[in-house]
């Protein structure tokens, strides 16, 4: 089959590299000169797991090509994934005009292709709104075109684990009201959910919402952790007992109820918030996700207190180790990141930030420029630091050398921020442990 991907961000690059491993022809468009240049010369933008096997190898099968002439592309191809951002608006809405703007563009190019360039399906993969889908039929039907249907297929994708997500789906959305349609897009999908996952057929204004629901919700257990951790330390409770004691319930599940120091990425804070503004819109306020939003962003700075409280209130002229920037391990993605918040706040309090993270040093620059130093190791940050933060879960940081960790530290203070070390076992080694809802927050705890 041929498909052509519109974007080539995360999601799209995956989503082009996986249909091509099955076989299929991929051409992936993209407008950003740089970013072109890069895949040209068989280079990956972003860090993922997995996926550079499967990109050398497609590109070396040629069934994997990049291209900015969308013309080309849209001409060539039967089906045209819509892989493209829609940023957070100041309301809190998604903008669709990178959407739209390219739905008016198919228009344009399949009018003056005529008859000739067949049926196309234009399937939104990027996250959209309740009724996006109307608009780019609008937007493309008001060129004179027919020989088209518009599509709804969210993404399911984890970073860090997005190359089996995609080969092997928990389900498939498609939303569409065309029988045609509906066929197209299950031979397409086929190979994946050869186990038996189901291909869930649905109108497109209810595929477009189940995005957004699915990812609001899982936002909202982990908004429930946290503010579970945080009353478990007024109470002298543990978190991690009662999160085990709960995970084991059928009805609930073990799987996203994990505290820590907030959620971030480019979906769970985007897709809360423009949920949010469509309930809103729609006289049907989802007024849990408010509250949801509203204890993620202060959940950011629960470390920040408690590092201030260790340090007496102060913390001018403390150098600080930090361990992981990504907002989650195995990404260098930065978007949203609790780090950002955590360390802007230590540095506004005049602290100083030594930093490592295995993948995202070159994106945090983005965000800090020259105002920290990034370390070549986890043992390299720790140098003249008055206290270790640990703010992304990433595997190697679960095991270090403690005894190297607790020599290298001016001070005894490890704060946790998720939870990855044993707050008995810290205490036994020698450390002030601090984590999020592991007992009373001062348990321990001594003046520096």
């Amino acid at each position: 089959m041929n498909i052509a991907i519109i974007g080539t961000g995360y999601v799209g690059l995956v989503t082009g590299t996986c249909f091509a491993e099955t076989g299929n022809h991929v051409i992936c468009v993209d407008n950003n000169p740089a970013k072109l240049s890069k895949l040209l010369r068989r280079e990956i933008p972003i860090y993922e797991p997995g996926l550079d096997l499967l990109f050398q190898r497609n590109i070396q099968q040629q069934r994997l090509t990049f291209t900015d002439d969308l013309r080309a592309a849209a001409l060539a191809s039967e089906y045209i994934f819509l892989c493209l951002p829609t940023p957070q608006g100041e309301d809190g809405s998604a903008d669709l005009k990178y959407i739209l703007g390219v739905a008016d563009t198919l228009g344009s190019i399949l009018k003056s292709a005529g008859t000739g360039a067949g049926k196309k399906l234009i399937v939104n993969k990027s996250t959209v709104p309740v009724g996006t889908a109307k608009l780019v039929s609008d937007a493309v039907a008001r060129h004179g075109v027919t020989e088209f249907e518009v599509v709804s297929n969210p993404e399911f994708l984890r970073e860090g684990f997005a190359v089996e997500d995609f080969m092997k789906p928990d389900r498939i959305v498609i939303g569409t009201s065309s029988a045609y349609a509906a066929e197209r897009m299950k031979a397409l999908y086929e190979p994946f959910v050869r186990q038996g996952n189901p291909i869930i057929e649905m109108d497109c204004a209810s595929s477009e919402v189940t995005k957004y629901a699915a990812n609001s919700y899982l936002a909202m257990r982990i908004t429930f952790m946290n503010e579970l951790a945080n009353f478990c330390e007024s109470v002298g409770a543990d978190v991690d007992m009662i999160r085990k004691g709960m995970g084991t319930d059928s009805r609930i599940g073990k799987r996203f109820l994990f505290p820590g120091i907030g959620y971030g990425g480019s979906c769970f804070p985007k897709d809360v918030n423009a949920l949010i503004k469509s309930s809103m819109d729609a006289g049907a306020e989802m007024r849990i996700l408010t509250v949801v939003d509203d204890v993620n962003r202060k959940q950011k700075e629960v470390l920040v207190q408690k590092v201030l409280r260790q340090f007496g209130g102060a913390v001018r002229g403390k150098h600080f180790a930090v361990w992981g920037l990504a907002f989650k391990p195995n990404t260098d993605d930065m978007r949203e990141a609790p780090s950002i918040v955590i360390i802007k706040s230590l540095l506004e309090l005049g602290a100083t930030i030594a930093a490592y993270d295995p993948a995202a040093a070159e994106t945090a620059k983005f965000e800090f420029g020259d105002s920290i130093r990034y370390a070549s190791s986890e043992f390299d940050a720790l140098k003249d630091a008055d206290a270790l933060l640990v703010l992304t879960e990433w595997n190697e940081f679960r095991t270090p050398d403690i005894s190297a960790v607790l020599a290298a530290l001016k001070n005894p203070y490890i704060f946790d921020g998720r939870n990855i070390y044993d707050p008995v076992k810290m205490r036994e080694l020698g450390f002030i442990y601090h984590g999020i809802g592991r007992g009373k927050a001062s348990a321990g705890e001594e003046n520096g």
